[in-house]
């Protein structure tokens, strides 16, 4: 039997499960496992300048591809601490990804040692699972333990903690012998199909939830395809957005308080039954409870058995892998096309359309400073159906929810249960990696940018290119807005006169001196005709250059995007609304005065 260490024995498994690239900092305690990953060799390493920034790129490569998992990579004390808003992040939103972190020797874990920390019972919590490896012969049994459990039921990240003596340690272990274990997926039985079914046929005005279990099992095409046999309207939720165009004709638009569109809302509204599948009623998704369900019925498929009746008591409830559940869906589906048993839903799919051109926001102002609509309108006119979108939280994600377009599925990569500030570009230079050929656009507040800023000399460093579209208003936009129910207007200023950028005025930072020192380019805009342009000059400087350019879009200090407190039926819309054809120029459908 071959020996090595176990370090190596580690480097080995992630190379037959699959693992090219990983993301981390080398410390003392991780070191010899840096040995073994360049001995090995085989696995591309990314070397960021923040332990959480390389958690984030972990998660940014995941959701890039089907069977995509991040690694990243530290030691167990402040970079296993750095790393745990990640592994929340990627529970959250059902993301597998390992961390892999370097301990003291297994003598002194409890003797306060330099860096040592309980880090798996800290990351206990927001993991799948957790472990301090004490004995190293059992490192292989781990790792590969821990690739059954991110792919079984419902993804989502581990944890493994590695002593350094452990990772030194000799261990009899041969790869060629090596298989992973088989992944584990609850399936829907035909009977339960039979009977959502059943209840599809029964009502008149049916939606389907679909949500990111979809994606995450890869099963889009499925979804689509079940769709167009029962004529049903499909709302993708935020996770979802890309499972099918948005300009599919049974594409009904998004719903909820924040991330949705108008018609989205309202078809809803209209609607009588629902199929959520793969989603998790998310509460800015539904709003108030009582609205959302009254006068409908609810089929939940969900992978996770506990998900069902979590938020509220669906009429059927199904345990399955999404996939699973769609293969049955759309078989029975063309049983009954055949058989003629299928009712015509086309007047009420285009009515959901007829909606989808009436009720529109405003994109088109002219306005200086800019208004931030019209920065997504030219980002609607500058990237095409190919490009991948990255973001996470503020006013900026928010309207660019309801105002930019998705075409495929994994091009909206948008963390959504978590939201930490900081984590678009980190994300967006995992996306990056994955896709090195692609077209990534990340989306930024001023203030999400500025949390893990250095990141950007990662895309320097090792060549990865994107555009970052920065919006900036010098304000908590969202923490603002959400002050105005308590009349304040309180630490969320974030404007001063910067002594060395006076042209800058009170908008503070120089965010296009910070980028470009950090090795990256940057373009500053601040009249409305000049952001397509910036597009198309990003868009080349990142293919000259090979590294990520930032187009910042000055804005005015305070806009309020479309939201609601409440219900789904009461958004308040603080900006104008579309009223004639040239006010949202780049909507999916020509807009349709009522």
């Amino acid at each position: 039997m071959p020996r090595m260490t176990a370090a190596r024995a580690a480097v080995e498994i992630l190379k037959l499960e699959g693992v090219t690239n990983a993301f981390g900092v080398p410390g003392a305690a991780i070191n010899p496992f840096y040995a073994a990953l360049k001995a090995g060799g085989g696995i591309d390493h990314t070397l960021a300048r923040h332990v959480e920034g390389a958690s984030h790129m972990a998660e940014g490569y995941t959701r890039s591809r089907a069977g995509n998992i991040g690694v990243c990579i530290g030691t167990s004390g402040p970079a296993g601490t750095d790393m745990i808003t990640g592994l929340y992040s990627a529970i959250a939103d059902s993301v597998p990804i390992l961390c892999i972190t370097g301990q003291a020797p297994v003598a002194k874990l409890h003797k306060e040692d330099f860096q040592a920390v309980d880090i798996a019972s800290i990351a206990k919590p927001v993991t799948k699972a957790a472990t301090t490896v004490l004995e190293a012969a059992q490192v292989p049994g781990v790792f590969q333990q821990a690739f059954h459990l991110m792919r079984s039921g419902r993804p989502g990240p581990v944890l493994i903690d590695l002593p350094i003596d452990v990772q030194l340690t000799e261990i009899e272990f041969d790869p060629e012998t090596y298989q992973p274990l088989p992944v584990y997926k609850p399936a829907a039985s035909r009977a339960q199909i039979e009977k959502a079914i059943g209840l599809l046929l029964a009502s008149e005005r049916p939606v389907i939830v679909a949500g990111g279990g979809i994606i995450n099992a890869d099963a889009c095409e499925l979804l689509v395809e079940f769709a167009e046999l029962t004529g049903t309207p499909v709302i993708p939720t935020l996770m979802g957005w890309g499972i099918l165009a948005d300009d599919h004709e049974l594409n009904a638009g998004m719903v909820g308080l924040q991330t949705s569109h108008r018609y989205g809302n309202a078809n809803f509204l209209e609607s009588d039954f629902v199929l959520g599948i793969g989603n998790r009623w998310a509460n800015r998704h539904t709003g108030d409870l009582a609205v959302y369900t009254k006068g409908r019925t609810f089929v939940h498929v969900d992978i996770e058995p506990t998900q069902l009746g979590r938020i509220f008591a669906p009429d059927l409830g199904i345990a399955s892998d999404a996939k699973a559940a769609l293969e049955l869906f759309v078989d029975v589906a063309k049983e009954l096309k055949t058989a003629g048993r299928l009712p015509d839903r086309s007047a009420w799919a285009a009515s959901t359309q007829e909606r989808k051109a009436r009720l529109q926001r405003r994109t088109h102002f002219d306005n200086v400073p800019l208004k931030p609509q019209r920065v997504y309108e030219e980002m609607n006119r500058a990237f095409g159906p190919e490009t991948r979108y990255v973001t996470t939280i503020g006013l900026s994600q928010i309207a660019g929810a309801q105002m930019l377009h998705v075409y495929k599925p994994r091009h909206w990569i948008n963390c959504g249960q978590a939201g930490p500030l900081g984590w678009t570009i980190p994300a967006a230079l995992g996306v990056a990696t994955a896709d090195p050929e692609g077209q990534v656009v990340a989306l930024s507040g001023d203030y999400d940018f500025q949390f893990m800023l250095e990141e950007l000399a990662v895309g320097a460093q090792h060549n990865i290119p994107y555009v970052h579209v920065l919006v900036n208003n010098s304000y908590l936009g969202l923490i603002r807005q959400a002050q105005r129910n308590l009349d304040i207007n309180f630490q969320v200023n974030l404007e001063f006169e910067n002594i060395n950028s006076p042209e800058l005025g009170v908008y503070g930072v120089d965010h296009v001196k910070v980028v470009e020192g950090l090795g990256c380019k940057a373009i500053r805009v601040t009249e409305p005709d000049q952001l397509l342009p910036a597009f198309e000059e990003a868009k080349k400087l990142a293919a000259e250059f090979r590294v990520p350019v930032v187009v910042e879009a000055i804005l005015e200090r305070v806009t309020n995007i479309s939201m609601g407190a409440a219900g789904i039926d009461a958004i308040n819309e603080w900006e104008d609304i579309a009223t004639e054809p040239g006010h949202a120029p780049t909507s999916i459908r020509p807009f349709v005065a009522s």
